[in-house]
This record gives C-alpha cells, structure tokens and sequence, in this order.
C-alpha cells in the first residue's frame, strides 16, 4: 500500500511520541506534533485535522502497513503504547525497504574511500549488516556498541529540532548529586556522545549561569518555551571537546600535558587505540614506554588512566600526579577495610 511522505513523516512523529512516556498525550499534543513536523520537513503551514490523526492512529494499529501498533488511551484521554517497548522502527523491513536499503547502501559505498566522508564507513557496515540479516533471516555479523536499557534517548530528536529551529527549552533536570530536580530554561547548542551516553551543550538562561553540559539521561522533563533563544558568542562549537577526553570542561579552560608511562606487555594498546588524538610517543624505555597527551584536566582523563591500574604510571604534571595517588590510596583503603570484615 503507498504511503504518502507526509503520512510517513506523521507516522514517525506520532510514534517517537508514544515511546516519550515523561508526557501524557492527548489527540491535541498529537495534532500539534505532527503539524509542526510537517512544517519543518515539508514546510506546509496548514496544520493536520483531527480527523487526518485519528485515522493515522487506526492505520498504525491495524496490519495494512504491517505495524500492529498496540496503541491505547487510557483514562478516556491520553494515548500511549500498551507495550512500553514498542516502535514501528522495531518492526521488521518488507521487500520494497530491502530493495530501498540496498539501494541506498551501494550509493553510500561509492563514498567509503573518501577522507571526507571517513564516517560514512561505519554506517554502510551497520545499514548492509541490517540488510543480510534481514534477507538470510540469520544473526548479525557485526556487533556494534550499544546499551539497550540507556535513558534519555527519548530526547535526542527534541532537542535536535530545537537546535535547528534555535528555540529555547524549558527543562526540569536533576543531576546525581541533587537532591531533586531543577527547572530552568536552556538554550541548546551541540549534542555530544561519549561511551553511548548522550549530552547537549547549551547555555541556562539564569542570570550568570555558566555554559552547561546535560546528561540527557537526567532530564526529567523537557519542553518547548517562549523565552527568546540566546546565541552561542561563546564558544567555537567545532573545536570546543577537541582538548577534552570526555565531557567535562568549561570555557577558556586551559589545556596541560599529561605524561604517562605504560609497560611493554601493554603499549600496543594504546599505541594501536590512543587516549586522545594529540597522543606522541616520547621515548622508549627499557621497561616500556613513555607517551603524551595535550588535554584538560578532568573526572574522565582520571577515570581513564586509573583504569590501567600497575600497567601504567602518570609522570605529569604534579597536581594530576597527586591526584592520581590520592585516588589509589582510596582504594587501597577500600581493600584493607574489606579484608578486615572478610576476617572478623
């Protein structure tokens, strides 16, 4: 059955909205959702009828389009999915979207050589893995990183749009160390993934408030505001994590040189796999080798070199050095305390 790209464009936004279960949707949300999807990607300024949504809601519920969308209203009002895993991005590709994909992949493969599109690589994989998977009915060949219990993906798209459209947001947001939430307005810049967690760098429109970084697996709720959206004069978005291993760091903070030893067995490691793209080998010793790194001093640089344990030994500079012992003595303190209950 065709399926207009307008009707797809709605269907995507009404289910990327039933999965965001922070909110209760009524038809109206629905309507608005939609409308204003259809406006960014179509630019059609004529909004979506009720009745244009409800039979959508019935389209997807049904088998026509092969999606058995389990949707449900629940208190008379609000519309949600019964299963709370549920997408229609779950399900699985008929033979046109085989046909489609395979089309596509083998115009993306015409681009893998280029240093210009050196990320191209790792999509083509993902997307001809999907395909032979889906075509054989067979497992992947390919297992890419992932965490499927992550939170605040739900959000990506949101702010995405937001960024693009430079409109400001209304979040409630409560990091590890609150004791509940904060609610303020944000001026999202950039999203930033580091280890399959997900941030947005943005500006809070609090008087003297810093630039901030988001962990969107700590926002609790997250909406459109009329607040005027404030400009990035800040930063140079481009470059701004390129001295950062991470994500913690704030503007104008300087850089340093982190010198570190690490033994023989294990330098192919880092040698193969660098800490960060400015690494230099500085010499050769007789029991391994001694390496560097420009980068900001921060949580996940110690994190970082704290997980090579007696493999390796930071030689600089001092205050990290200090640091780096401070946080072995910890644990050493951590053991001792563990072996005493262990006897008793």
């Amino acid at each position: 059955m065709p399926v207009n790209r307008n009707a797809l464009i709605r269907y995507r936004t009404i289910d990327t909205c039933l999965q965001n279960r922070f909110q209760k949707w009524t038809l109206d949300d629905l309507i608005y959702a939609c409308s204003d999807a259809i406006y960014e990607y179509q630019g059609i300024d004529t909004g979506v009828s009720r009745r244009t949504i409800q039979a959508d809601i019935e389209m997807m519920r049904s088998n026509k389009l092969g999606y058995e969308a389990p949707i449900v209203v629940v208190d008379r009002k609000y519309y949600t999915y019964a299963d709370k895993g549920y997408s229609i991005t779950n399900n699985p590709l008929n033979h046109k979207d085989l046909q489609v994909l395979t089309e596509v992949s083998s115009l993306l493969k015409q681009f893998k050589g280029f240093n210009h599109f050196a990320d191209v690589n790792e999509m083509v994989s993902k997307l001809e893995d999907k395909i032979y998977t889906q075509k054989t009915h067979s497992p992947p060949v390919i297992d890419f990183e992932k965490n499927d219990n992550l939170k605040g993906l739900e959000w990506i798209e949101i702010i995405r749009k937001a960024i693009v459209a430079k409109k400001t947001l209304c979040i409630s947001y409560q990091s590890f160390k609150a004791k509940v939430a904060h609610t303020f307005c944000f001026s999202p810049y950039l999203l930033k993934e580091y280890r399959n967690r997900w941030f947005v760098l943005g500006l809070s429109h609090q008087r003297h408030a810093p630039l901030l970084t988001l962990a969107l697996d700590r926002i609790q709720t997250n909406e459109a505001h009329t607040d005027e959206y404030r400009e990035n004069k800040l930063v140079d978005l481009a470059t701004y994590y390129n001295d950062v291993l991470g994500v913690t760091k704030s503007p104008n903070q300087p850089d340093c040189e982190v010198v570190f030893w690490i033994d023989h067995a294990n330098a192919p490691y880092v040698i193969t796999k660098p800490l960060h793209h400015t690494q230099k080998l500085l010499s050769e010793e007789v029991d391994g080798k001694i390496f560097s790194i420009r980068v900001i001093l921060n949580f996940e640089l110690e994190r970082e070199l704290l997980g090579f344990g007696p493999k390796m030994r930071v030689l600089g500079p001092r205050i990290l050095v200090k640091q780096i012992k401070a946080q072995l003595r910890k644990t050493m303190e951590r053991y001792e305390v563990g072996a005493l209950e262990e006897e008793d």
